[in-house]
């Protein structure tokens, strides 16, 4: 895998990426991260592929070629300033919180009005627009919890925002961190790679995001973002009861790992 960024994943923090970086070259991978492609060839059944890295270039050489590139919108032949709708320079539609453009009548949903990307975003915008206009509700897209996940091996399962978001944000932090080494289940299923990431507002004990990097990640992190909708503390889970032996249980662990890692402000009460 050739990466131009010097982490893969590079929107998630740094602890967790290199997790999962550990995880997949112990099943073979190889990765090599800052490089930028420049040419490719192909003779015969071989493809090679230039790189030029910081220490020089360097060609690498297999029998397949995948190029990942991201996606652009297909709007340009949509002729949409003649209705009024109007785009930005990638070409997404504008939309503001009730998912309305620019143009009175005229609604977007889903990838053509940008970021996240998700086929369950998709699906809550629908949810947003027919509950506004059938229902007779005020739902908006502003501040909604939007989990994801990576479905690598193991997967990655995310819900909110970053440590280094957080920190970005001027939150003031408290982390919970636990190795899937310590998680009943995922010994009994000998799928100990990965970990669990809990980042906490140190103010309100409110869960601010979460990583499961682990068996199930995608399915875990679920049950982190229903509490983050009820907008309870993450200590509600502490006195949680959980199933054994489920990977869930790995909660009871994470929770009990919550620590401040930031001063608080001078004079501030703790």
């Amino acid at each position: 895998m050739i990466h131009q960024h010097g982490q893969i994943l590079p929107r998630e923090d740094a602890d967790v990426a290199t997790e999962l970086q550990k995880a997949l070259e112990a099943e073979g991978l190889r990765f090599l991260l800052n490089a930028r492609a420049t040419t490719v060839e192909q003779t015969h059944d071989q493809i090679t592929l230039t790189i030029e890295r910081a220490d020089g270039s360097q060609t690498v050489s297999g029998s397949h070629l995948l190029v990942a590139t991201g996606r652009t919108p297909n709007t340009e032949e949509l002729e949409l300033d003649k209705a009024g709708v109007e785009t930005d320079k990638a070409g997404f539609i504008t939309v503001n919180g009730r998912l309305e453009t620019t143009a009175p009548g005229i609604w977007a949903l889903g990838d053509v009005k940008g970021g996240p990307a998700f086929t369950h975003i998709s699906y809550h915008d629908f949810q947003i627009l027919y509950g506004n206009l059938v229902e007779g509700q005020n739902l908006s897209t502003e501040r909604r919890i939007v989990p994801y996940a990576v479905f690598t091996d193991p997967q990655l399962g995310r819900v909110g925002i970053t440590e280094k978001e957080a920190r970005a944000r001027g939150y003031r932090l408290k982390i919970g961190k636990l190795p899937m080494t310590g998680v009943a289940r995922a010994i009994e299923r000998d799928e100990t790679a990965g970990l669990m990431k809990l980042v906490v507002d140190a103010a309100t004990d409110r869960i601010l995001g979460a990583s499961i990097l682990g068996a199930e990640g995608g399915e875990l992190v679920q049950l982190l973002s229903t509490l983050m909708l009820t907008d309870l503390p993450y200590s509600v889970l502490k006195g949680a009861i959980y199933i054994h032996p489920t990977l869930a249980e790995g909660f009871f662990g994470l929770m009990e790992e919550v620590k401040p890692v930031d001063e608080p402000p001078r004079g501030t009460a703790t």
